[in-house]
């Protein structure tokens, strides 16, 4: 049913004290039901994740149940296309829900619930339009203003609601709203609506309904309808739950009603969860899609090479509070370096090659050198890698005039060769402008393997891929989508990094590479993880590089 909770000491927080209260007061018996209710208007996010994992967590660590219901009262906005992305990535996360709702399969149920608040007097239609209904619920410290049509009576009321279930009214013409009251210092309390006309098919009713619940108004009473016990949303919600308790407070329910909680959403360091300003990135043709690689969504998390066990992990770890914070995206990423350390083959691959020649290497000749796989892994065993007398190296790793404290090849200095030879530099070749096109080498035939007999050190070590072996790849490598630390909060729209990801065609790697399968992540020795694209063969994404950025934003913090 649900996965796995992560190892470690069990987790300790509000939620989980409210719910240790609920059983040994035996408040729902032995039942722990939870639920993840999406709306299918788009894909999920990071932010999600956080929700994901607490409302599954919860449930598994409780021996309970969680559901995953599609809040789907929004016509205009959802599509089947979202429906299916989501059961995707919870799947993918690593989660199976114990049954599959939709917010829809309730609308007679809710409609007659609201006919009964209508008979009991705490619910009437609105004449008025959305403009002037916003105008008159005032604001904090300022009162209210009551609808001229809030003491209709309760048969009027019925007959106008009916009628307009039945479309004898224009979209946007009448609103039901609950009678509450017009002066409560709670803004949700002052009338909300409950109903509105909108001719609009849904994708699962169709055109059965013309009139659509609110959020509000649906999302108690599917919560009840479910058997949910304990209904976890985000901060923003709290506002929420005075009209929640209210509404679920005056009809008559199948069970125990549940009690809603909220905890502090997920927020990261150059990132944006707004779907508004996901979507305008889609749109505008900012970034590719809904899955490209700088996405936070989990499709662009995904394509990118985050696993989803050090997601889990990652917000395992934040637990459930009450006040909103930001978290570094560092933080993050160090989780995933940590997974990938343990878990990700070694590779090498030349970014930007430039060409070495070793000029004594015996013409024709191909050795094989046996690299190990993963050194945090020795099941993993080791691989063979081409070695001949003209190499890729990586452009950085030549100066024709190095700066101090340069260790790599330069004239007249000797490097090893990753698992290969030690190799000093005797000339290049340039182009026209005085670039260096090719460098040509010695090697040491007795350092076979990188070790010298007579015991000599060398300051650097080198990757490299044979030329006559390597296999043509491309790489994209990715910068912060966001620049700012905090994108968005000074209060406008935030800026992309113009910079936010650079593609390199010319990439050559070793030829076993060629093998990676699609999604599989593996090191790029020296250089950082990249996740073999899900689509393109020979195209890599890089994940995170090697640096630990984390831990030196902790030493910075002391």
């Amino acid at each position: 049913m649900n996965a796995e909770p992560e190892s470690g000491p069990a987790p300790s927080d509000f939620i989980r004290e409210i719910i240790r209260a609920d059983l040994a007061s035996g408040k729902y018996g032995d039942r722990v039901q939870t639920r993840f209710p999406p709306e299918p208007n788009g894909y999920l996010h990071i932010g999600h994740a956080k929700s994901i994992c607490l409302n599954f967590g919860l449930a598994a660590e409780f021996g309970g149940t969680c559901n995953l219901r599609f809040d789907d009262t929004n016509p205009e906005a959802e599509d089947h296309e979202y429906v299916e992305a989501i059961l995707e990535d919870i799947a993918w996360l690593g989660f199976t829900p114990a049954n599959v709702f939709y917010a829809s399969d309730y609308f007679g149920q809710i409609y007659e619930w609201a006919e009964a608040l209508v008979n009991k007097g705490l619910a009437y239609v609105d004449d008025q339009d959305g403009d002037t209904i916003r105008a008159q619920r005032g604001g904090f410290g300022k009162p209210g203003i009551e609808s001229p049509f809030r003491n209709r009576a309760p048969a009027e009321n019925l007959a106008l609601l009916r009628g307009m279930r039945d479309g004898e009214f224009p979209d946007g013409s009448k609103v039901l709203r609950a009678k509450i009251d017009m002066q409560a210092s709670v803004m949700t309390l002052r009338d909300p609506v409950l109903y509105r006309i909108r001719r609009v098919p849904h994708v699962r009713t169709g055109t059965d309904w013309i009139i659509y619940p609110t959020y509000d108004w649906a999302h108690g009473q599917s919560d009840a309808i479910e058997g949910v016990t304990h209904s976890i949303c985000t901060l923003e919600f709290a506002d929420h739950r005075p009209l929640y308790d209210w509404c679920l407070d005056h009809l008559d329910l199948p069970r125990e009603r549940p009690v809603q909680i909220e905890f502090a959403r997920l927020a990261l360091t150059h990132t944006v969860m707004s779907k508004r300003l996901l979507r305008a990135l889609v749109e505008n043709g900012t970034v590719d899609g809904w899955d490209d690689a700088r996405m936070p969504t989990l499709r662009g998390l995904r394509r990118r090479g985050y696993p989803a066990a050090a997601i889990r992990e990652f917000v395992s770890t934040l637990g459930a509070a009450k006040t909103n914070t930001t978290t570094e995206i560092e933080y993050l990423e160090s989780f995933v370096r940590t997974h990938h350390n343990a878990h990700a083959l070694r590779r090498m691959a030349v970014l930007e090659p430039l060409k070495v020649v070793i000029t004594n290497w015996p013409e024709g000749q191909v050795e094989h050198v046996e690299l190990v796989e993963n050194p945090e892994d020795p099941a993993a065993g080791v691989r063979s890698v081409p070695f001949t007398g003209e190499l890729w190296i990586e452009q950085d790793d030549f100066k024709l005039d190095p700066p101090p404290k340069y260790f790599r090849l330069s004239p007249g200095r000797e490097v090893r060769l990753r698992g290969g030879y030690f190799v000093t530099a005797t000339d290049v070749v340039t182009d026209a402008d005085g670039n260096v096109t090719e460098v040509h080498c010695t090697y040491d035939p007795a350092t076979k393997g990188g070790n010298a007999p007579d015991g000599r050190k060398v300051k650097a070590t080198m990757h490299w891929v044979s030329a006559a072996h390597a296999v043509d790849i491309t790489v994209h490598l990715y910068e912060r989508l966001y620049a700012e630390t905090r994108p968005g909060s000074d209060g406008n729209d935030p800026v992309v990094n113009p910079a936010s990801r650079r593609t390199l065609t010319g990439a050559k790697a070793e030829p076993v590479l060629a093998d990676t399968k699609p999604g599989e992540v593996v090191q790029f020795e020296r250089l950082g993880y990249f996740a073999a694209d899900v689509d393109t063969p020979g195209t890599f994404h890089r994940t995170v590089g090697l640096r630990d950025e984390w831990a030196n934003i902790q030493k910075r913090n002391g």
